[in-house]
């Protein structure tokens, strides 16, 4: 076993290093806000969402979560303690957005989520909701008579992040929001959070459509695909990374952004592992900036980045990640000793 993994991973070193030779492309940091999860001691609780936006750390924020659409339902937002239903309705948000986007950030309603109230069950289901998204969070105006949950503030665009419910129709609910993009002038970005084993079980077949432009992959609770941090391995997490390129090469879409997903802290936001120290991935970060789909980083999320400052201790552009730079540990060892013997 251990002759078997030892030159698939000096092969990944090689290619960190053959990347810090290559140039890095535009990054930014992706942020999940709205699931205000009290772990940790009072008082600390998620900021709002302008503060949030005041950090200058993201580029993207999803509002987390519209978990509860289709099958007939009406539609309805879980945004924890924040705000949501008739105790205290969130069209305050319509100014905190508004001044996000004010700052070049752009911001979109996440869908799915770990809950198990959402579901699509036909073509027409996918319609429906499209139009409901369209008109309740996009450029659209209400023709069913509910309000805009978020007042008269117009998103960017809609995140999949679906983990439950049916497998189906998700590639219609991407072409029919798509339909609805540059009407009224509005644009409509598609992003989506599959899980890292490929294919995912719930969005496959909406990315192979062509029509997301930011897939951020959670590279997390999936120990296949990620970091393992009990011996620092990167190898799952690289060849994850390399198969995820190559499965957006296939859409035909080009332009397709492809981000690295992490939990921002080392316990709680991903029981089941993939956290990264940023010294870790200070090192292994030209080997996904060296590809010209590489769009940045995703957390989950502001509660637990707020509380550990992740975000502010990584450089998603990799300009001063290199290894002189960084307290890399082994893997800098591994990759010096490959670099010499060459």
């Amino acid at each position: 076993m251990a002759s078997q993994s030892h030159t698939p991973f000096h092969l990944l070193c090689a290619l960190l290093v053959l990347s810090l030779c290559k140039p890095s492309y535009g990054s930014g940091i992706v942020i999940y806000w709205g699931q205000n999860n009290v772990i940790y001691p009072q008082p600390y609780v998620e900021s709002s969402l302008e503060e949030t936006c005041r950090t200058g750390l993201y580029s993207f924020v999803n509002i987390a979560f519209l978990n509860t659409f289709g099958a007939g339902t009406t539609p309805d937002i879980n945004l924890s303690n924040h705000c949501g239903g008739s105790w205290k309705p969130c069209t305050f948000l319509s100014t905190e957005i508004e001044y996000c986007q004010s700052q070049g950030i752009k911001v979109f309603i996440s869908l799915g989520g770990d809950s198990w109230t959402y579901t699509l069950i036909d073509e027409e289901d996918a319609k429906d909701v499209a139009k409901y998204l369209w008109e309740h969070f996009l450029g659209g105006q209400p023709t069913d008579g509910l309000p805009r949950p978020f007042g008269d503030a117009i998103l960017d665009g809609v995140d999949f992040d679906i983990e439950h419910g049916s497998t189906q129709y998700y590639d219609s609910l991407a072409k029919y929001l798509h339909s609805y993009d540059n009407i009224n002038g509005s644009r409509v970005y598609l992003g989506a959070a599959p899980q890292c084993p490929i294919p995912d079980l719930y969005l496959d077949t909406a990315i192979k459509t062509g029509l997301f432009d930011y897939v951020w992959t959670q590279f997390y609770n999936n120990p296949q695909c990620q970091y393992d941090s009990s011996t620092d391995d990167p190898t799952n997490l690289l060849q994850s990374w390399n198969k995820w390129i190559s499965l957006l090469d296939q859409t035909g879409n080009p332009n397709t952004k492809l981000f690295l997903g992490l939990p921002a802290a080392a316990t709680n936001a991903a029981p089941s592992g993939g956290y990264i120290p940023p010294e870790k991935l200070a090192a292994l970060c030209p080997s996904f900036s060296a590809s010209e789909r590489y769009g940045g980083i995703m957390l989950w999320s502001r509660y637990f980045d707020g509380y550990t400052g992740y975000g502010q201790q990584v450089d998603v552009d990799c300009d001063s990640g290199s290894l002189s730079r960084a307290n890399t540990h082994g893997h800098s060892k591994l990759i010096r000793e490959f670099a010499s013997s060459m």
